[in-house]
């Protein structure tokens, strides 16, 4: 395992890497606000274990790369350009001319819209907890918030995700009340079926803590506009090998939403995981790792140059 911090303009990314770097590149995308240390590290050692050369890094304005004061600036400082940008950046820094991608959460966003505008660069793409790209998430967490029926048919992100949502906007008095308040945030995500092991979370929290040097949790990503949903009908355009994983009790994207991002891309495949909500916990590592092995182990091998 090694660390790399790679420039992107005056960004700095922090990244490390798993496993034989002979092995197919597989990079991790993490979600909105969340650093490299949200991908758990025996998920990640699976995944080398199962011939992968892994990578993951911080998001900018997560962990250790470079943060942004968002106050400072007069209009936004940085979008989802800017952060499919920074994956590509993270790529370049490793020598990776082409990999297979995985995106969680805000990463289900950006692996999209790599898929769309750089193809070049991934060898396949899987896709979860997240949306597709004609998917207003932001309208549809007001829809929730007012009861109002959705707008597209398919479902709304559930009331745990509002209590989410509630219980993150609330002040917090001291380091250990905010750990108590981020491990109640992944008991309410980690969905209804799943035995949630509050001291897992506590101690994933707390690697997270001493990776970044705070307890003060990143909010700048939930500034961040989502893409135009007319960018959806790109994705009849992609050609990238594509797995779309269903987590059946996602409190954000419940079921269909895999299946529908998946009819949009040509040839994508879904896997449901039963219990699994918008959370990794330990319990869902195994099913996980191999739902994304199979997909990637099993894509025709690309010679990049």
């Amino acid at each position: 395992m090694t660390t790399r911090v790679i420039a992107n303009g005056e960004v700095s990314l922090w990244s490390e890497d798993f496993g034989d770097p002979a092995a197919p590149p597989l990079l991790l995308v993490a979600g909105g606000n969340l650093s490299a240390k949200s991908w758990p590290d025996a998920l990640v050692a699976l995944l080398a274990e199962k011939g992968h050369h892994v990578i993951r890094y911080d998001h900018r304005d997560t962990g250790r790369s470079t943060a942004i004061d968002f106050a400072t600036f007069q209009a936004r400082p940085y979008g989802f350009d800017e952060l499919v940008s920074d994956a590509l950046a993270v790529l370049d820094g490793w020598e990776v001319p082409a990999a297979h991608v995985v995106g969680m959460s805000l990463g289900h966003t950006i692996g999209q819209l790599l898929a769309i505008d750089h193809p070049d660069r991934l060898l396949s793409l899987t896709l979860m907890l997240g949306g597709a790209l004609d998917v207003d998430f932001d309208a549809n967490i007001e829809r929730v918030m007012s009861d109002a029926p959705s707008a597209d048919g398919l479902p709304l992100p559930t009331r745990r995700f509002l209590d989410v949502i509630t219980l993150m906007s609330q002040p917090v008095d001291g380091p250990e009340a905010e750990l108590e308040r981020r491990v109640e945030k992944w008991r309410l995500l980690n969905g209804e079926d799943l035995p949630f092991d509050a001291d897992e979370f506590r101690r994933g929290e707390l690697r997270a803590v001493a990776h970044a040097g705070s307890f003060q949790e990143p909010i700048n990503h939930h500034m961040i506009p989502q893409p135009p949903v007319s960018r959806g009908a790109e994705l009849a355009g992609v050609r990238v090998p594509t797995l779309a994983i269903q987590a059946m009790r996602d409190p954000a994207a419940p079921p269909p939403h895999a299946r529908h991002v998946a009819d949009l891309i040509p040839g994508a495949r879904v896997v449901e995981l039963a219990e699994m909500g918008h959370a990794l916990a330990s319990a869902v590592h195994e099913p996980l790792a191999a739902a994304i092995s199979s997909h990637t182990l099993s894509t025709p091998h690309r010679v990049t140059t």
